[in-house]
């Protein structure tokens, strides 16, 4: 394969990446995930619990976006070494695809239900449906016209983003707020590997998705300065934001906490820039995995973004995301199991090495069968937690990515060895 890139293809420098998978982390969940995490712990182990499970996070984006970054494809696209071309198009692109989409309503469904809750302040009423709706649209039509328009979109959201969070916490901590958090003690108790399961969990979707963003990087270097800049301090910031909000106001709803300072415009400016930021994303990777599931031409990538964003924002309008979180949950558990097989073939078995990369046809079954189990294993105290009757298991989202690392790497070296025996 050439390493030369296509001159009418996007090319995208480190810093606007970086801006990218900031906008990403500067969201809504983000600020809850603090809020989660200082509930059972203080507030210095949540960020140390936030910067430990990030950098993890990290990690993983790179190994993933180098991928990308060497072969010049999406994530679907590379994994079709390790799947075959019909595993990965068939099975891992509809997972990405409904996990997408799913994010991409929830999204949209919380940022309808706060600018309707905004409108209520001044006496007007927008159902929320229409709401999510209309949200919906104005996120999917950024997100088709892709990753310009969303460098675009971050270089303005961000900073406001950031500013407003700020204030947030600078107003917080006056009068009595340092004292808040100086004394506060835990009603709860949560474990540090609960926090770190929770923190992990939140952005496993991202880390096996960032070859659709790293693609577009020009070299090797591009994608880990992005990643390391663009994740590491705006999540334990976010983090970090969440958990003294809710030390202080109660709350890490940044919209009620802005109505409570009587400043609701701000506190809607910075939740729909949060969770449009993040939709974008979300219709972007969605579309890509469209694209491979239906064999549609690249030249067709807006439609498929549109189609991503346009299924998200029904999900999100007739209510179905009132019974689509579990099945998230679920699929958080299958999608980390992907990059582990990705990267036991790339990093370990073939060194890194681009030159070694190409795609399989068919189905490749032990990278399908390396995936099922470690998916299979993850999954089953998330699927215990549906039925409080049985034994509650921890969830660790990194336990079925390393039994599938694990298990991809054994299982290949025992047919070689097979196969070797045979010949002799």
């Amino acid at each position: 394969m050439s390493d030369k890139r296509d001159v009418n293809q996007e090319t995208q420098s480190w810093q606007s990446l970086a801006f990218l998978w900031t906008g990403s982390m500067i969201c809504v969940p983000s600020l809850l995930i603090g809020g989660t995490l200082v509930s059972g712990m203080p507030l210095w182990e949540a960020i140390l619990v936030g910067l430990l499970g990030y950098g993890i996070i990290v990690v993983l984006m790179i190994f993933q976006g180098i991928q990308s970054s060497d072969v010049h494809k999406p994530t679907v696209s590379v994994a079709s070494q390790v799947f075959g071309e019909q595993g990965s198009k068939k099975i891992i692109s509809i997972i990405l695809a409904i996990a997408c989409l799913g994010w991409f309503g929830i999204q949209a469904n919380v940022c309808g239900v706060a600018f309707s809750q905004f409108l209520s302040v001044y006496g007007i009423n927008l159902p929320v449906p229409v709401s999510s709706l209309i949200w919906g649209i104005i996120m999917l039509v950024s997100a088709i016209y892709g990753i310009k328009i969303l460098n675009i979109l971050n270089y303005v959201a961000v900073p406001i983003l950031l500013a407003v969070c700020i204030y947030a916490v600078t107003v917080s901590l006056m009068g009595d707020g340092m004292n808040q958090i100086t004394t506060y003690v835990p009603a709860g108790s949560m474990s540090f590997l609960s926090g770190l399961s929770i923190t992990i969990g939140s952005f496993a979707l991202g880390a096996v998705i960032a070859g659709d963003y790293s693609q577009y990087a020009k070299k090797r270097g591009d994608v880990s300065k992005a990643a390391l800049i663009g994740i590491l301090p705006s999540g334990v910031l976010m983090i970090t934001v969440g958990a003294i909000l809710t030390l202080t106001a109660g709350t890490a709803d940044i919209t009620s906490v802005f109505t409570e300072l009587g400043l609701p415009v701000l506190g809607i400016i910075a939740l729909v820039l949060a969770t449009w930021t993040t939709n974008a994303v979300n219709a972007f990777s969605g579309g890509i995995a469209i694209i491979n599931v239906f064999n549609i031409s690249k030249k067709k990538e807006r439609m498929a973004v549109a189609i991503a964003g346009g299924v998200g924002t029904l999900l999100a309008v007739v209510g179905i995301l009132d019974y689509f979180v579990p099945i998230m949950s679920v699929l958080s558990a299958m999608i980390p199991p992907v990059a582990g097989v990705m990267i036991a073939s790339y990093w370990v078995i073939h060194k890194g090495d681009k030159t070694k990369w190409s795609s399989i046809e068919g189905v490749n079954t032990l990278g399908v069968i390396s995936w099922l189990i470690g998916a299979a294993i993850a999954g089953i105290p998330v699927i215990f937690s549906f039925f409080p009757s049985l034994p509650q298991l921890p969830n660790q989202p990194l336990i079925g990515m390393v039994i599938s690392f694990v298990f991809y790497l054994v299982a290949r070296n025992m047919i070689i060895q097979k196969q070797v025996s045979i010949n002799q």
